[in-house]
């Protein structure tokens, strides 16, 4: 089985969150997406320190698919430098594994 993925990711906003979730989920590119809304993101920008509310979307994939989901991601994300990190999970229940694995496209 190939080895999970989860992504972190902030949106501007839930709507935003949920319209490119949606998309990726149905691309098969990402099994499933977890929407936080409501989050308080405190981060510098061009100088500044910067608090904005954001959504923080969690998303599911696999080390396999994970070069194209980042690759869609960047270009649907209406940041300029969209948060991606990409995180390894040290331990996934075999039965989430095998799902999440049947539920990405395969990698041409």
């Amino acid at each position: 089985m190939d080895e999970i993925r989860v992504i972190l990711c902030t949106f501007p906003d839930p709507e935003k969150a949920r319209q490119i979730g949606t998309q990726l989920v149905e691309l098969q590119y990402a099994a499933c997406v977890n929407l936080i809304p409501r989050i308080q993101s405190i981060y510098r920008w061009q100088g500044t320190i910067e608090t904005d509310t954001e959504t923080l979307a969690l998303i599911k994939t696999t080390a396999a698919g994970l070069d194209r989901l980042k690759a869609e991601l960047t270009a649907l994300h209406p940041y300029d430098v969209p948060e991606i990190i990409a995180l390894h999970p040290a331990d996934v229940s075999a039965p989430y594994q095998k799902w999440l694995g049947q539920n990405i496209a395969p990698t041409p």
